[in-house]
């Protein structure tokens, strides 16, 4: 509360790990921003800006949190965690660094994310931490222990270890740290090294001005600033292959006011990267991603391997559970009541029998089991969000391996099945893809690379389950459209009428 008259709340939101407790939090505060820094049950530090001077102090304004320092203590830590800030670039943090290890008190650089100190204190703590008049003040065991800490000033020679401290004359001291300037052994290693840092500082400062100025949104030229800050950012990803600020750019993808054909280079490197969530958000963002873009996400998507997804942090919204136990035994009761276009047992093609009826174990598998790991799934729902010209598409989906393609299409027969189990024909989730989604890119797979799939035995099971999907479908809207002509009739009569007084009974008989 900057103003007694006035005051502001803020709604924290934490993002896609809602599951996370901030178990501490510091504040430091600057002439334009108060730095509120919180240690998250995670076992991270995030960190949220908020602006002195709030553009409308009396709303309850959203805020976003961003990763800060990652894995400083152990997740499992659930006592004596505690954090305080020492100045604008130190922040002192007692807890465990391991699951295993005992507590420790640890100083930390946050602007070159480098550990400065670290004590390890065998007695344990309350889980309080003070710093004034450069002392840390913590209860260790039934005693209050006292300990001098004085920062020093934040640089690239302190972080690396080459800042020179005043010594006596005739002391000499071990280096704690090798020395850059004179390396021993391939000195090409150390050059890279210290470029590398230098990079790291680099994007870590650029993140930082980047969010201040999305705390602020005060400027009239907001959406201009945005545009030439991306393609500044992607010259420089160009110029320097080993530059990549991609938080920056999440953040600035955020803002909704990028498109494809505003920084067309932005998905080109995602692409040369691999990066997956970067490329999911755009596909979520841009109205207008070319054809061929989609296409080269979609071969990405279905490539990496399941060790690289597990290792990715991607959306999950549009994913639903995927455990079958309630919908199976839903399926079981209404079986002869329930018909929304598909049931494996229904089929009216004897050859399809014969298939089938072969391994039935093996199909009640494919039907219920998801073919793909969630976070591939959540990936392949953006493709099928995304937007398209079939006359575009088609050409470039001819170019995916005939295996991928597959497995394509077994996740969107496995859609297709749940989509089955309900009477509304639409899957659970926040944002799921829709049946005509389904429907449709099963049809640009197949007409792309029928003639590849139909030769794969492997594939021959899945082509004869979607030939009847298709015929399923067929069939439910013959019935459709046969009852909307019959509402049409009945819409028409009640039109004629102009006895609308009178009290009648009427029957409409549907055939």
């Amino acid at each position: 509360m900057f103003n007694s008259r006035i005051l502001t709340k803020y709604t924290l939101l934490l993002g896609q790990d809602e599951n996370s407790v901030i178990e501490s939090f510091t504040a430091s505060v600057d002439r334009k921003f108060i730095s509120l820094m919180s240690l998250s049950s995670d076992g991270c530090i995030y960190e949220t800006l908020i602006p002195i001077r709030p553009t409308d102090p009396e709303k309850n304004q959203t805020l976003v949190r961003s990763l800060l320092l990652k894995a400083v203590v152990s997740g499992n830590t659930r006592n004596g965690v505690a954090l305080t800030a020492l100045d604008q670039d130190h922040i002192a943090v007692l807890g465990s660094p391991q699951a295993a290890s005992k507590e420790c008190l640890s100083v930390w650089n946050i602007k070159f994310q480098t550990l400065q100190t670290s004590k390890e204190l065998p007695q344990g703590t309350s889980g309080q931490l003070w710093y004034y008049g450069e002392n840390l003040f913590m209860l260790h065991g039934k005693s209050l222990t006292v300990i001098p800490y004085k920062c020093e000033v934040s640089s690239l020679a302190g972080a690396l270890g080459k800042l020179k401290h005043g010594q006596d004359p005739g002391a000499h001291v071990m280096p704690r740290f090798v020395n850059w300037e004179t390396p021993q052994g391939c000195g090409l290693g150390f050059q890279n090294s210290e470029q590398s840092r230098r990079i790291e500082d680099s994007e870590k400062h650029i993140e930082v001005e980047v969010r201040k100025f999305l705390a602020l949104k005060q400027t009239p030229d907001f959406h201009t600033v945005i545009g030439d800050t991306v393609t500044g950012l992607l010259e420089r990803c160009k110029a320097e292959p080993s530059f990549y600020p991609r938080n920056c750019l999440m953040q600035l993808i955020q803002t909704h006011v990028l498109s494809y054909s505003l920084c067309p280079d932005l998905m080109e490197i995602a692409l040369i990267k691999k990066d997956v969530q970067l490329l999911q958000l755009c596909l979520q963002q841009f109205p207008d991603i070319p054809e061929s873009v989609t296409c080269a996400c979609l071969k990405i998507f279905l490539s990496i391997g399941d060790d690289s997804l597990q290792e990715t942090d991607v959306s999950m919204e549009s994913v639903f559970d995927y455990s079958n136990s309630v919908h199976d035994e839903k399926m079981e009761e209404q079986t002869e009541i329930l018909q929304n276009g598909f049931s494996p047992e229904e089929d009216k093609c004897s050859n399809c029998d014969q298939e089938l009826n072969k391994k039935p174990q093996d199909e009640t598998k494919e039907s219920t089991s998801c073919p793909v790991v969630p976070k591939r799934a959540a990936l392949l729902n953006a493709i099928l969000h995304s937007a398209y010209s079939e006359t575009f598409l088609l050409p470039h989906l001819k170019d995916i391996p005939a295996q991928h393609i597959t497995l394509f299409l077994k996740y969107l027969y496995f859609l297709y099945l749940k989509c089955s189990e309900n009477a509304t024909m639409t899957l659970p989730g926040i944002h799921p893809p829709t049946l005509n989604q389904i429907m449709d890119w099963i049809c640009l797979l197949l007409d792309a690379n029928f003639t590849v799939v139909v030769m794969m035995p492997e594939a021959k099971r899945l082509l004869i389950n979607l030939y009847k999907l298709v015929k399923s479908q067929i069939s439910v809207y013959s019935e459709l459209n046969k009852i909307e002509v019959s509402f049409r009739e009945l819409q028409k009569l009640n039109q004629e009428k102009n006895n609308r007084g009178l009290y009648s009974i009427e029957v409409l008989e549907l055939f």
